[in-house]
């Protein structure tokens, strides 16, 4: 018990210790009543800039709160909810719930620090005084003040005025905050500020939610971190991560989702090109629910910022007041309109588009799929329906694909006929225990039909070649932003982004299904693509032995089934992509089957088609390994 109440004692003396080290913050937390200062607010009041009217030259509309002079709520007036049923304008930043369990806005003031006093006000708790609404052309003005008064004398001591503008045609919130010394001494402050928070789920099967940072690396390149909400639902937790790169200088943060995004772009240091003012920068993930991954769409994100330590000299001085800069995006992740703004380009902002590349590398996939994005975009004006462009896409690029696809499926024929040789057979029989002893039995018989690994390797790499493209033109589809609300027929697919929904119904729970309240044909027609693809071209790699024929004929009945299970609420733009695949692989492997055919029955009759350099005409073969590549 002695030992047990030594090591306690030590445990409390090092977090007092810790405490201490990292800058007095217990002391700092101590807002007396009696303490010689006060923060001095005024009435509760909203205000609103901007418009929701669509024909307005005003992109959203944000709702301001006097209660630490934050946005209450930000919504876009180009974008409705998709909702079936009274459509609204998009609200894409609400109030959010911290961690903590408290409510906060974003953009609100939080705890402000006289750090040469010692003192520390929560500012995010204060009403601001409200000044009015400046309206001129073209723009929108608010003005928030909060006082620090010194009660000895009920003179002010410091001011915080704090202003949004919002411009016409420009998803921009331009914010500043100034703090000003009214007292005859200098002082050191700091103060915290949450960034954007609160944004809306936007996919109906799954939370795409993200927090991305970017950052400036010592050679110029921007680079980024993100805090995936997805991979912090696994544990059911709440989560809160630090937006920091090991020697690289912050340019941004943002909350984002499947297709909009919240950036907040903080004014650089002088002579730098990035923002070193901000010192502590962290995204946050708060589970209240404790749901589980079925129920992703709960839960919420936000950003918290922290500045550092400056001094601003007594009245009079030139130095008197800081002022502090911050520019707020709020709208759609458009490539096109990152690539035509400067500031975005040279920022980085496409590092907000996520094209789910989960099994290539992004340095492949993002190229390729900003340019498949930028050729869906050229086919478009040619062809004003998204869903054609999908299909003629995904046909095009099978037919660019096609030499390679051919080349991989003749040589793994080739191949399957090498493993059915009776000799193979009987190998892989007498040697089924030992399969060190089997393989350089087969390796004999290889060399034997001039048959090599390489060959082999060189089969698949086709293949291999052309996973990445069909990646990217799946993360494409996926990812763009002109796919949300645009329709392929007017009484069938009518939102690309959202499950096809033949007819509606009352919704009900399902299985592996998931939340259910539609009929939705097109994973059923791309059960009948998997389906026919599987049984009238079947696979060309025959089955060794049993147990693979097994396995061929279970992935025969579990392909039709599973993935329009998996897809059945997927959007619609997607399994169009799948299936409009699916159905021109199918004639894509019947006319390969019918050249292979036509290749076998040639060479049985001792002939073999050649060039029109032969002048068309077949002729005897040469002698040659059993098969080339």
């Amino acid at each position: 018990m002695k030992a047990r109440a030594i090591l306690t004692a030590v445990i409390i003396s090092l977090c007092l210790l810790s405490a201490n080290a990292i800058g007095q913050e217990p002391a700092k937390m101590q807002a007396a009543p009696e303490a010689a200062f006060t923060a001095v607010g005024g009435a509760a009041r909203d205000i609103s800039l901007g418009s929701l009217d669509p024909d307005s030259e005003f992109m959203f509309l944000i709702e301001l709160t006097t209660k630490g002079a934050a946005i209450k709520k930000a919504t876009l007036s180009k974008f409705d909810d998709r909702r079936i049923e009274n459509r609204q304008p998009l609200v894409l930043l609400a109030p959010a719930n911290k961690p903590d369990g408290t409510e906060t806005y974003s953009m609100a003031n939080e705890a402000f620090f006289l750090v040469d006093k010692q003192l520390m006000w929560h500012l995010d708790n204060l009403n601001w005084i409200s000044l009015d609404i400046e309206k001129s052309d073209g723009n929108q003005t608010a003005v928030f003040e909060a006082i620090i008064k010194d009660k000895s004398t009920n003179e002010p001591a410091i001011k915080l005025t704090k202003t949004y503008r919002v411009t016409k045609n420009s998803y921009e919130i331009n914010c500043d905050l100034t703090i000003e010394n009214l007292s005859s001494t200098a002082h050191d402050v700091n103060f915290g500020m949450s960034g954007p928070l609160g944004i809306q789920n936007e996919d109906p099967r799954a939370d795409t939610r993200r927090i991305v940072a970017a950052f400036r690396n010592i050679e110029g390149e921007g680079v980024s971190t993100a805090l995936d909400i997805k991979k912090s639902n696994r544990d059911k937790t709440d989560e809160q991560k630090k937006l920091s790169i090991k020697n690289a200088g912050f340019l941004w943060a943002s909350v984002t989702n499947k297709y909009f995004a919240a950036i907040l772009i903080p004014t650089p240091d002088q002579n730098t090109n990035f923002c070193n003012w901000l010192t502590d920068k962290s995204g946050w993930f708060a589970n209240h629910s404790g749901y589980s991954s079925t129920d992703i769409g709960e839960g919420n994100i936000g950003i918290d910022f922290k500045t550092t330590t400056f001094t601003i000299a007594a009245a009079g001085s030139s130095q008197s007041s800081r002022k502090l800069d911050f520019r707020l995006f709020v709208g759609p992740k458009d490539n096109s309109l990152f690539e035509k703004n400067p500031l975005y380009k040279s920022l980085g902002f496409i590092h907000t588009i996520d094209f789910m590349a989960c099994c290539c590398p992004q340095s492949i996939i993002y190229p390729l799929g900003f340019g498949i994005l930028a050729l869906m975009k050229w086919l478009y004006t040619f062809i004003p329906n998204y869903g054609i462009v999908i299909i003629i896409l995904v046909l095009l690029v099978r037919l660019i694909l096609h030499p390679l696809t051919r080349k991989s499926q003749i040589s793994m024929s080739e191949y399957a006929k090498f493993n059915s040789l009776p000799e193979v057979v009987e190998i892989r029989k007498k040697y089924a225990k030992d399969i060190m002893e089997m393989n350089r039995h087969i390796a004999e018989v290889q060399k034997k039909h001039g048959v090599s690994h390489s060959a082999v390797l060189m089969g698949m790499l086709p293949m291999l070649v052309q996973m990445p493209i069909w990646i990217a033109l799946y993360g494409a589809i996926y990812a763009s932003i002109d796919l949300r609300g645009a329709q392929f027929l007017p009484f069938w697919i009518t939102d690309l982004s959202a499950p096809d929904a033949l007819f509606r119904f009352t919704a009900f729970n399902v299985p592996l299904f998931g939340r259910i309240d539609s009929f939705n044909l097109l994973p059923i027609l791309m059960g009948i693509a998997f389906y026919l693809q599987q049984k009238l071209i079947p696979s060309q790699a025959a089955a060794t032995t049993p147990e693979a024929a097994q396995q061929q004929k279970i992935m025969m009945i579990m392909m039709p089934v599973m993935f329009p299970m998996m897809l059945y609420t997927s959007p619609s733009g997607l399994n169009l992509y799948i299936m409009a695949s699916t159905f021109g692989g199918v004639m894509e492997q019947y006319i390969i089957k019918k050249h292979i055919d036509q290749r076998a029955q040639q060479k049985e009759q001792g002939m073999v088609a050649v060039t029109s350099k032969t002048g068309g005409k077949a002729k005897k073969p040469k002698s040659k390994p059993f098969f080339k590549i």
